[in-house]
């Protein structure tokens, strides 16, 4: 039995038409944040054991804060769109849309205040 239309078939689209951008998104945030983990690693072994100036002098970096940026950021997505496949594929009912809500609300606002510390200690404020 075949579900899909000739013209779906055609056009490799499943019923939402969204699922291959959607997995795509998926690896390449997973694949972006290997060397960026590994920043981050670099960056706690760094500032292991230093005092407050000291750490706030090595976070303040450029290049320091726009690794944590872009950190934050692909680490966030990565994460929305696991939560999302997540409540699509196993929430049932009307309280998908309010899960999916959430979903989206709470990675805003943590990106946002994430952002805000990165840029705040990048731009010299402690």
């Amino acid at each position: 039995m075949r579900y899909r239309t000739s013209l779906g078939r055609v056009r490799g689209l499943g019923a939402a038409k969204s699922g291959t951008e959607h997995w795509w998104q998926e690896r390449v945030t997973s694949a972006a944040g290997i060397p960026l983990v590994l920043f981050l690693i670099w960056l706690a072994l760094r500032v292991a054991g230093r005092d407050h100036a000291e750490t706030v002098q090595v976070l303040g970096h450029p290049l320091v804060t726009i690794g944590l940026m872009l950190s934050l950021s692909t680490m966030f997505w990565h994460m929305k769109l696991g939560m999302q496949a997540i409540i699509e594929d196993y929430v049932h009912g009307g309280g998908k849309f309010w899960l999916l809500l959430a979903n989206n609300v709470f990675v805003a606002v943590f990106w946002a205040a994430g952002i805000y510390a990165a840029m705040k200690l990048g731009l010299g404020a402690s």
